[in-house]
This record gives structure tokens, C-alpha cells and sequence, in this order.
């Protein structure tokens, strides 16, 4: 077989769950390469890593419009009549009074999503264009810190509850904005497994000087040089902790600042919260005058009753033992490293990544609850409004995801000790898909 031409050029990188800095030679397109210390993911170069990507991010947003501002539902009942696009349930939920769940659903379904798809599209335009836009290293920085808190792909699934429970009390017409929504989750996914990130940011580097080095603080005058990766642009430099990533302007950390404490603050926050988002209600059917509010464990029951198992499970296991075994799972994350645990370092990672993984899907209840409350306003015959509950419950959510991001899994492998410091020589596999 005839060996491809490097399509990159060697540099090294710091694998952001151990921490251990690699030598990555040239590697060809494609090609895959693995930290050697915990098999995490470290690069996967591409063919064509800017066209391709583009035109995904292009037909994202155009689906991204249908599926926001046309009809997603329409429910009938009674002779009564009502339909819901992306936007009905924030200004529904506005409108009762719960403003910060409003934000919350407006914020993970309409702005995070538009606003990744917008900060990709300028990026790859902008790397065609002879002058680069002004603040595009910046701009495509905040193309990562945007992706978990861009839940489409959660909301059609607590769209899905929704048509199921509705289907009982009412008739439901699905509208085109649906397909669209659809459409937009598979092809942000393909844009995101086509895209590799750090060929962007070379083409970046080779079409203008990088950012100058800023004067460190005062404070950090005195500080020790180390080698470190950037959390950001995944840079490699020698610098001190606090300064700025001479690529993204971002602040160098050798590791994320007062991780455990942090951390260990936002899981005790979590875990205070989980009692009322599960005593107090989170929905309130009303049915000719009648009705009673139910909490989280009370909507599953419904759900049962009506014989929908597999979504009664999904919504369990979402709503109460995500939460529960995520909070377990930050705990003992906690303990171990506190310990200085040296065994089982690659499981806990394991642990570490799947927590952070599955957090955000704890949202299905949430945003099954703005699409009921957006389309079951009938006056006497049926209506259904949100409790205190979600509140509680959506706080626990955001709490617990806060929570991983700010644990740095980095710390496993340094307060257990490492075997070496020096850079490890990597030789990337081809992929020959």
C-alpha cells in the first residue's frame, strides 16, 4: 500500500484527561491517534477537514430556521386549537411567572445551538477569505464551550414524551418543523465528527501571526515556567500559569483552579437541591376543574398507568438515576483522588467521561414540560402548568454538569504520582475506512 503524504506537521499535545504530553509526528489523512496512557481521544485528522464541515454547518442552520420559527405541534381539542414552534414554550413559561426556567429552555434549545452553528460557519468562511475576520481565533474558541449546553437532540427526545402523554387527552398533528430538527441533530453530529478542530487551528496559524504575548500580571512575575497545554486550542507552551495562550488569548492553567473544592461545593449544592426538585411538583393537570399536582416519580407512574413502559423507564432512569449515580460518580471521583488511590486510574477516567456524557440528558423532563405547558392551555377543559419543581430539578441539572466540567480528571493521575514528565512519541494509526 502506497503511504499517504503528511498532511500535518508534528507538535505536541496534552491529552486533557491524564495529562500526559505526547509527541504527535506528521500524520497522513486519515489517521486516528490515541493517548497512550488512557486511550483517550486525541486527534483524527480528515481528508477534507474545512469543505465538508462547512457545507453541514450551511444546511444546519437553513434546518436550524425551519425548526425553530415553524410549527413543531399543533394540538386539538374540544374545538379548541393550539400549536408550538421552538419559541412557544420559554414565552409560555415566561408568562406564568418561571422566567428562570424560560432562560434555561430558551438558552439549550435556540441560542447555544444557533449560536455554535453561526461561530462555525464564520470560522471556515473565514479561513477561505484572504484576510481573516477580526476576533475569529476567539470566535472558534467558543465553538467547544458552546457544545454541551446545545441539547436539540434532548429536546426532540423530551418532545417525543410529550406527543406520547398528550396523545391521551388530545389530537396531535405533527408539523414540519419536526423533520427539520431532525435533520438538524444528524447533521450537526456529521459536521462535528467531520471537522478536525486542530487543522483549523493550524489553518489559522498559517494565515497570520499568532497573538502576541501579553505582559504576565505582577502577581505572576515570580511564577515557574512549565510546559502545559492549553484547555482551549489545545496549544502546547511554556509559560505561567495564569498568563495568556499566545493562539486563543485564553488563560493558560496547568490544571483548572481550585478543581476539587470547586467541584466538591457544586455536588453538595447539587445533592441539597435533588430534595425538593423530587417532594415538590413539577406539573399540574387540570381536567374540567380537577386535578392534582404530580412530581417527577408521579409523571413516570402516569406513564406506566397508561402502559407506555419504555418511556416510563426513559424518563426514570433520566430524571432520578442519571442524577443519583452522577452525583455518586463525582463523589468517588472526589474521595479517590483526595486519597492519592493509585489503582483503577484508567476506570476512573472511564467513569470520569461517561459522567460527564450523560448529565445533560437529565433535561428530557424539562423540556417535555415546556412543550406540555406551551400547547395544553384550554381554559376549563384541560390545562397543565410547570411547579416549583422543575425548578429545583433543572438547577440540579446545570449544578451537576458545572460539576464535571470542573473537576480536572488530570488530578487522578497527579496526586497518585506519575512514572515520567517527559513527552511520550506517539505513532498514529491510519485509518483505512
Amino acid at each position: 500500500m502506497a503511504v499517504l503524504p503528511p498532511a500535518t506537521r508534528p507538535h505536541l499535545i496534552e491529552c486533557q484527561d491524564c495529562g500526559t504530553i505526547s509527541r504527535l509526528p506528521a500524520m497522513p489523512a486519515p489517521a486516528r491517534a490515541t493517548c497512550p496512557e488512557c486511550d483517550a481521544h486525541l486527534r483524527h485528522t480528515r481528508t477534507d477537514p474545512f469543505t465538508v464541515p462547512l457545507a453541514l454547518n450551511l444546511t444546519a442552520l437553513v434546518m436550524f430556521t425551519i425548526g425553530a420559527f415553524w410549527t413543531l405541534l399543533s394540538v386539538s381539542t374540544a374545538g379548541q386549537f393550539r400549536q408550538a414552534n421552538l419559541l412557544t414554550g420559554p414565552e409560555q413559561l415566561r408568562s406564568v411567572g418561571l422566567w428562570e426556567l424560560a432562560m434555561v429552555v430558551l438558552f439549550t434549545t435556540f441560542a447555544a445551538p444557533l449560536a455554535r452553528i453561526l461561530c462555525m460557519i464564520v470560522v471556515l468562511v473565514g479561513l477561505r477569505l484572504p484576510h481573516r475576520p477580526p476576533g475569529i481565533r476567539m470566535i472558534f474558541s467558543w465553538v467547544e464551550h458552546l457544545r454541551p449546553w446545545s441539547m436539540v437532540e434532548i429536546f426532540l427526545l423530551g418532545l417525543f414524551v410529550a406527543y406520547v402523554r398528550l396523545s391521551k387527552i388530545a389530537h396531535i398533528d405533527l408539523g414540519p418543523a419536526l423533520l427539520a430538527l431532525g435533520t438538524l441533530t444528524v447533521t450537526v453530529l456529521a459536521a462535528d465528527i467531520m471537522l478536525d478542530q486542530h487543522a483549523v487551528w493550524e489553518a489559522l496559524d498559517a494565515q497570520a501571526p499568532r497573538q502576541a504575548h501579553h505582559s504576565p500580571p505582577a502577581s505572576l512575575l515570580g511564577a515557574r515556567m512549565v510546559r502545559m497545554g492549553c484547555d482551549t486550542c489545545r496549544l502546547v507552551t511554556r509559560g505561567r500559569d495564569g498568563a495568556l495562550c499566545p493562539r486563543c488569548g485564553f488563560a493558560l492553567r496547568h490544571r483548572k483552579p481550585e478543581s476539587l473544592s470547586r467541584t466538591w461545593a457544586l455536588v453538595l449544592a447539587s445533592m441539597i437541591l435533588y430534595v425538593p426538585a423530587n417532594m415538590y411538583p413539577v406539573l399540574t393537570v387540570i381536567r374540567f376543574g380537577a386535578g392534582e399536582p404530580s412530581t417527577i416519580l408521579q409523571g413516570v407512574r402516569e406513564l406506566m398507568d397508561i402502559g407506555e413502559w419504555p418511556l416510563a423507564l426513559l424518563v426514570f432512569f433520566a430524571s432520578v438515576t442519571v442524577p443519583v449515580l452522577k452525583m455518586l460518580g463525582l463523589i468517588l471521583l472526589l474521595i479517590t483522588t483526595m486519597a492519592r488511590v493509585r489503582m483503577h486510574r484508567r476506570d476512573r477516567i472511564v467513569l470520569y467521561r461517561v459522567v460527564d456524557a450523560v448529565g445533560r440528558w437529565s433535561m428530557i423532563d424539562i423540556f417535555m414540560e415546556s412543550i406540555l405547558v406551551a400547547l395544553v392551555q384550554f381554559g376549563a377543559v384541560v390545562t397543565i402548568t410547570p411547579g416549583p419543581g422543575a425548578i429545583a430539578f433543572s438547577a440540579v441539572v446545570i449544578l451537576t454538569m458545572l460539576a464535571a466540567r470542573s473537576f480536572d480528571p488530570r488530578l487522578i493521575w497527579d496526586r497518585a504520582g506519575r512514572a515520567t514528565l517527559e513527552p511520550t512519541s506517539l505513532r498514529p494509526a491510519l485509518d483505512h475506512a
